[in-house]
């Protein structure tokens, strides 16, 4: 497959009131076209950070990109002009926003805001735009498209908001559609539609997605690989059934166990992560997943983990997996 986009070493800090806020650690990912990659991580890990870092949608005032690159078409985006972002955002590159109701204009009708995108990047008239907005609609299995072109968000219910996010996204044929918490506040019927309607837009435009989650169960039928992060860093990435079925990084094993299950015998209550993230004003010395991890050894805590490659394709940043390590990983075979 065709690489598509190529992020090398990023790094994203917040110059705060209260110090540097380091949210992104030298993080290295590619997408290739046609695939869905998906990065996993809890709330506040640097998921939502890094995509729209790809965009340069962060505050400008308090983002600092100290070093990096993030290389689509040839260009580095970090370097790109705010003239060539416009031209590339929603053209070239789209995003669906975590929360419908809040990304959506209020004041405008649906139609309108895939008009305006379909206008400003396309160059084509009104009556065109109209014409291929109602075939959006239509494509996103929204009902009585044409009526509904002149409905306003609030008239919309969630599912259906999220599918005009998605017509909106998809209007211009992007090269790369980044899905930021896509399913969030979805009920699980509405979650599986929205994944299934993706995956086949996807079939049909070809579009790499970036699929940003904390829910590992979300991705199980649909990314082709994962990337799962902690602490502002990728420490495990491998395609979607070596993460599944041989996760190394205990990190990634407890977002596992914490996945309900309606197969599972054991009634206790769902497995929770103790403790809570590091401060990333002040980020840990050696692994940021030391503090929480019950394998954790004396270097965790000193050394930050070099990264270690499992098998072909699947890397692990964890000491565990190093050849000297005396009590070897718990779940090597």
């Amino acid at each position: 497959m065709k690489k598509i986009l190529d992020v090398k070493n990023l790094r994203i800090n917040f110059n705060t009131y209260a110090g540097t806020v380091y949210a992104v650690r030298d993080v290295s990912f590619h997408l290739n076209s046609g695939e869905t990659l998906a990065i996993v991580g809890e709330s506040g890990c640097g998921k939502t950070v890094t995509s729209k870092g790809i965009l340069k949608l962060l505050p400008k005032y308090i983002t600092d990109i100290p070093s990096g690159t993030i290389e689509f078409e040839g260009k580095n985006l970090v370097q790109a002009s705010e003239r060539e972002m416009n031209s590339i955002r929603g053209g070239k590159i789209s995003m669906i926003f975590q929360d419908p109701m809040t990304s959506l204009n209020p004041t405008m009708k649906i139609g309108e805001q895939i008009m305006e995108s379909l206008i400003k990047h396309k160059k084509i008239s009104k009556g065109e735009a109209r014409k291929e907005a109602i075939s959006m609609l239509k494509m996103v299995n929204i009902p009585e498209a044409e009526k509904r072109m002149d409905s306003y968000a609030h008239e919309f219910s969630g599912g259906m908001r999220q599918r005009a996010m998605i017509a909106i996204a998809l209007a211009c044929n992007p090269k790369i559609l980044i899905a930021d918490e896509p399913t969030t506040a979805l009920d699980v019927t509405i979650q599986a539609q929205i994944m299934d309607l993706m995956k086949n837009l996807q079939r049909d435009m070809n579009t790499g997605i970036i699929l940003v989650t904390h829910d590992l169960g979300v991705v199980a039928g649909v990314a082709d690989r994962i990337q799962v992060m902690y602490a502002g860093e990728i420490v495990e990435t491998g395609d979607t059934k070596t993460i599944f079925k041989n996760p190394r990084h205990p990190y990634t094993r407890a977002l596992m166990k914490s996945i309900p299950s309606i197969d599972s015998e054991n009634k206790s209550e769902l497995y929770a992560i103790k403790g809570t993230p590091p401060d990333l004003i002040a980020p840990p010395k050696g692994c940021g997943f030391a503090y929480r991890c019950d394998y954790s050894m004396k270097i965790c805590m000193e050394v930050p983990p070099e990264s270690f490659s499992v098998e072909e394709g699947h890397i692990c940043k964890c000491w565990l997996e190093h050849e000297k390590c005396k009590g070897g990983s718990p779940w090597k075979s």
